[in-house]
């Protein structure tokens, strides 16, 4: 049961960072911004962010599971930190990009986060490798809108 709770709380923690960031919604500033060929339509961003925030919280709920005694629990401890600052990143692009409307420093949040993702499936994978391997399509769909953050900016320069 404890195991049960503890995954509802990491699945509530980044879903509670899913609906920060769906607060700012594209709206019509996103609709009239020249885009590469590459960006899908926006039906497309739902349902994949949404099977994301799910593997994300899985991950870390796999390593909070064999968390363990001395250097193993400070090594777990590290990687869930990395954890939530990745997940911080990620709700602060939605702010950056859709709320304040400054794509240059959401490019910025997104570099950093691209890095923190990276780290942290390492730290993951160094703990619980199926953790690591399951934010792997989260690295790839990140690193993907990193290159559409950019194009857009270079768009708009």
């Amino acid at each position: 049961m404890k195991h049960f709770l503890a995954l509802i709380v990491f699945l509530a923690v980044a879903f509670a960072v899913a609906a920060f960031g769906a607060q700012f919604q594209p709206g019509e500033w996103y609709a009239v911004l020249e885009k590469p060929p590459w960006n899908p339509p926006n039906w497309v961003f739902g349902p994949v962010w949404t099977v994301l925030y799910v593997t994300i919280a899985v991950a870390a709920w796999l390593v909070w599971r064999r968390r363990g005694t001395g250097e193993r629990r400070a090594r777990t401890r590290f990687a869930l930190g990395l954890w939530a600052v990745q997940l911080a990143l990620n709700g602060l692009w939605s702010w950056l990009f859709f709320g304040l409307q400054r794509p240059g420093w959401a490019l910025v949040d997104i570099v950093v986060l691209v890095i923190a993702i990276a780290w942290t499936a390492r730290a993951f994978h160094r703990l619980v490798p199926a953790a690591g391997w399951l934010l792997i399509p989260y690295l790839a769909w990140v690193a993907y809108a990193t290159t559409l953050n950019g194009a857009i900016c270079w768009l708009a320069r």
